[in-house]
């Protein structure tokens, strides 16, 4: 078995590492975070310019190719220093492959190629206020077929930088079924701004400037070349790209832990109490320890889970495990990254907190750990549970 990055996995690797500590490193990173409302434009301008919403897109569209490893590995290097702000590249980039794997030939050609220079941004627009996880059994938002299209009527919450997009990955009912809720919800391409459509942010604890909005649509059309996939199955179309959403969070947690290390490790060595360094304390030896073990299992879970993906093998058990166990170690390493820290750890000005701040969400969304461990349990043979 094979446990290392390859040659040219290793020199991108260290390439995004020097991007990142020339173009927004830790101090910037933290800028950027604490404009709440203020989306950070340059940042995104910065990462069309490196080349990397192109990552993982088709060359003959302007993309750059590249593996789902290779994708992980620009997710983890980005959020060692921006932590959940990362999510402004992952957005745009989990829909970018959906789009390009079910759209029309005519809404493909025409937005990956921006999308692959960073020109556009696409959010997702799925949750409803009603729903939470239960998605299918909530759903609300309906579409109604029109002349050369379709309307959208109704309303979704926490779509992640919808105020700043210029199209939402949007999902709607276009038919009843009671016996078979996931069946019957169509994938949408929403035109932003556009008639009878509004965003308004929603004020939260973390990933602050990114942006998380209600969506409220009234009679919103959308043309039938804008519609992603088979009307009715949007659902299951979504499943088949959400594996790579639950990925690139492991990543972007293990990332945070990365983080969370060096701000530890920076602390203990430069920290003096009682005559001496605090790194020459057995109590943090243990957590240290704890930490490059947490680390460790993240890394080798993500990586495993991507590499499986990329087979094109089943990989939903491990793209659920490596969620779970990376969002979980980011939580428990940002906590005791801060705990080191001591009153320094619950100031702003430090880096531990945004970490702690961040990597809270990630145990909710983009599935809860709870419902993740329920799927995982039933690729054992249990029944479902809810």
């Amino acid at each position: 078995m094979e446990f290392t990055l390859t040659d040219e996995q290793t020199m991108f690797q260290e390439t995004v590492r020097n991007w990142v500590e020339k173009e927004c490193n830790k101090d910037a990173s933290r800028d950027y975070e604490a404009q709440e409302f203020e989306y950070p434009f340059e940042l995104w301008d910065k990462m069309s310019d490196a080349g990397f919403h192109a990552i993982g897109l088709p060359p003959e569209l302007g993309g750059q190719g590249g593996d789902v490893v290779t994708q992980m590995i620009l997710t983890r290097e980005l959020a060692r220093s921006l932590a959940g702000l990362t999510w402004i590249f992952g957005i745009s980039s989990f829909c970018a492959k959906s789009i390009n794997k079910f759209a029309t030939d005519v809404a493909r050609e025409e937005l990956i190629p921006q999308l692959a220079e960073g020109k556009i941004r696409v959010a997702i627009a799925v949750t409803e206020p009603s729903g939470g996880t239960d998605l299918m059994g909530a759903m609300k938002t309906r579409a109604t077929k029109v002349d050369g299209g379709w309307s959208i009527t109704g309303q979704k919450i926490w779509s992640t930088a919808a105020h700043v997009s210029d199209y939402l990955f949007l999902m709607a009912r276009t038919e009843d079924i009671a016996d078979k809720p996931a069946r019957g919800v169509t994938l949408f391409l929403v035109k932003n701004p556009a008639e009878g459509l509004e965003c308004h942010q929603i004020p939260k604890v973390g990933m602050r400037s990114v942006g998380s909005c209600e969506v409220f649509l009234d009679d919103v059309f959308v043309p039938d070349e804008y519609v992603v996939g088979q009307p009715g199955q949007g659902f299951y179309q979504m499943l088949s790209t959400l594996n790579n959403e639950r990925i690139m969070v492991a990543a972007l947690c293990t990332g945070i832990i990365d983080g969370c290390i060096e701000e530890t490790l920076s602390y203990l060595i430069e920290r003096e109490a009682f005559g001496k360094k605090i790194g020459s304390f057995q109590v943090w030896h243990q957590n240290l320890a704890d930490m490059a073990m947490m680390q460790k299992q993240a890394e080798l879970m993500t990586y495993y889970a991507a590499w499986k993906s990329e087979s094109g093998e089943d990989c939903g058990r491990e793209a659920n495990m490596a969620k779970v166990v990376a969002s979980e170690y980011a939580g428990k390493c940002s906590d005791i990254a801060i705990q080191v820290l001591g009153g320094m750890g619950y100031a702003l000005e430090t880096h531990p907190q945004r970490y702690w701040r961040d990597s809270r969400l990630y145990r909710i969304g983009p599935i809860t750990n709870e419902m993740a461990r329920n799927s995982i349990a039933e690729t054992f043979g249990l029944p479902r549970s809810f």
